[in-house]
């Protein structure tokens, strides 16, 4: 596996993942096909000048044009605070390989070797197993339960926290 950042041939993935009522089941449903070129034109965007890490998971290095998700690192205010939120989506015949938490570590690894972001939030919502499971077995400490906004939705999500300097598992070594 390896993370590669978002291009604008991308459209397609973002469509799957974005658009679908199964991925965006814990999500508040599926988003409406006619904005996902611009929302692939603004993260390509927003990684060349470095305001956040948008990476595509490609699951075999011998076929790099196929993409088994996202996973992202951005910050933004909450509460009148920068915090530092990381969130990934897997479509489903990729699901259940691990690759969401390959992915998730892999990019917490870069931030705790870039120094960016201090703690990291991540906010699944309080339904999605899988994704709460990743931040448990990834060192993440629960903080509760609020509500988030995700596309102009509200979801009922766990707030979780981690600072990957100290919380990741083999931080240790890195200190």
């Amino acid at each position: 596996m390896r993370l590669r950042d978002v291009e604008l041939g991308d459209v397609e993935a973002y469509a799957r993942m974005r658009c679908d009522p199964v991925m965006m089941a814990e999500l508040g449903g599926p988003l409406p096909g006619e904005g996902i070129e611009a929302k692939v034109r603004s993260d390509v965007a927003s990684v060349a000048a470095d305001a956040s890490w948008i990476r595509m998971i490609v699951p075999d290095e011998s076929a790099p044009d196929v993409v088994a998700g996202t996973v992202t690192l951005w910050s933004h205010a909450d509460d009148g605070q920068q915090i530092s939120e990381i969130g990934w989506m897997v479509l489903p015949e990729f699901q259940g390989r691990g690759l969401a938490k390959r992915a998730v570590r892999a990019l917490l690894e870069q931030a705790r070797g870039d120094g960016r972001g201090g703690v990291v939030h991540a906010f699944p919502a309080v339904t999605n197993a899988p994704s709460n499971g990743i931040c448990r077995s990834l060192g993440f400490t629960l903080r509760g339960e609020e509500d988030v906004r995700f596309a102009d939705r509200v979801i009922h999500a766990n707030h979780w926290a981690i600072n990957p300097r100290s919380d990741l598992p083999g931080a240790a070594e890195h200190r």
